[in-house]
């Protein structure tokens, strides 16, 4: 019978546990101090996939935590490389057989990674290929770090920053992505800055709220992609719960309590979102705060009915914004050639 993540009867999830928590878990077995910290170092640092790699410890030590723990490997089932960019898209597989999708992007200042952190998604977002295959399960902690140890391992580098942005929705996934989050900041594992962690979400409001106080301040970007609760309702069936101002609200109180800029992303839909009045509603709910857009050519995905607004209309649109001081990027295009958005390479693995 195949392994799942869901049950923690067979065996503990150990590359999830705090070091502390970690610690607390072999004191009944008589495990030392320094020799916690080594297992902790062989997961985090060395990242080994299996307890035998973890030489310094004695044999039986291997052995019996072998037989009480299992280490979260993301295998890969696919790895597609741009031709155009060195873009990297990996399909990555766990105990159970569920896949998701991460990307490696190369920019001057270093190797940035999109992670996933649910298998599917519940949020329903009609733009976006993920949502229209549903929501299998929640990764664990350790999942979400497997990602990023499997692709340092296949490429031999460091990643030097991460961006929740895959497949899933963050918030929807709290528990395990603020365990993830801690894990990753700790200077005695992959020792990532909080600045250096973009996370993304459609705008689960009490989620915002409980991430401003939980003492990691990583970027907060916000899915925004409309003007008006109408559209937004109709794209985003977040929206019918959490509203375009309790969302915003929320995002200027998680800048105004840990200092970050928060980016707001924007994805031009022609004919839906991409007006000059949309550029100016926009501009008028977020200008004066801590706070920048991305603009995104929306990415076709079949059966949506969406096409991406031109690139003259988003340079309209940027302009709007930019004359009404507020700062606006237009999204870098990277591996177009591989369907670098997440979603597609799983489902058609899955088909």
């Amino acid at each position: 019978m195949p392994f799942s993540p869901d049950s923690t009867k067979q065996k503990t999830d150990i590359k999830s546990l705090s070091k502390a928590e970690l610690e607390e878990f072999l004191r009944p077995m008589g495990v030392k101090s320094f020799r916690v910290n080594q297992i902790y170092s062989w997961l985090h640092q060395k990242q080994v996939l299996t307890f035998d790699e973890m030489t310094n410890l004695p044999a039986s030590l291997r052995e019996e935590l072998s037989s009480i723990c299992y280490i979260s490997v993301a295998n890969i089932e696919k790895k597609l490389v741009s031709s155009y960019d060195n873009t990297i898209k990996y399909l990555f597989s766990f105990q159970d057989g569920e896949c998701v999708e991460s990307v490696v992007m190369d920019y001057h200042h270093g190797r940035s990674m999109c992670i996933s952190t649910q298998v599917g998604c519940k949020m329903g977002c009609t733009f976006c290929a993920t949502g229209k295959a549903g929501f299998v399960r929640n990764l664990t902690a350790s999942e979400i770090l497997a990602q990023i140890h499997a692709a340092q391992k296949d490429l031999n580098i460091r990643i030097s920053s991460v961006v929740l942005m895959g497949m899933g929705e963050p918030l929807d996934n709290y528990d395990n992505v603020l365990k993830f989050l801690s894990l990753a900041t700790d200077s005695d594992g992959l020792a990532l800055g909080a600045r250096h962690i973009t996370l993304s979400t459609c705008g689960i409001v009490p989620k915002i709220y409980e991430l401003a106080e939980s003492g990691i301040p990583v970027t907060l970007s916000l899915s925004l992609h409309a003007t008006t609760d109408e559209i937004r309702s109709r794209t985003m069936p977040v929206n019918k719960k959490y509203p375009i101002e309790e969302a915003i609200r929320a995002c200027k109180y998680y800048a105004s309590v840990t200092g970050r800029r928060i980016t707001y992303e924007y994805a031009l839909i022609s004919g839906v979102n991409d007006s000059d009045t949309d550029a100016l509603r926009l501009a008028n709910l977020i200008k004066g705060s801590l706070c920048h857009v991305n603009l995104i050519p929306v990415n076709p995905v079949k059966g949506t009915g969406y096409t991406q607004s031109s690139d003259k209309r988003l340079r309209a649109f940027q302009k709007v914004l930019t004359d009404n001081r507020v700062n606006a990027t237009v999204r870098r295009t990277l591996g177009s050639d591989i369907s670098a958005s997440c979603g597609q390479l799983r489902g058609s693995h899955t088909k």
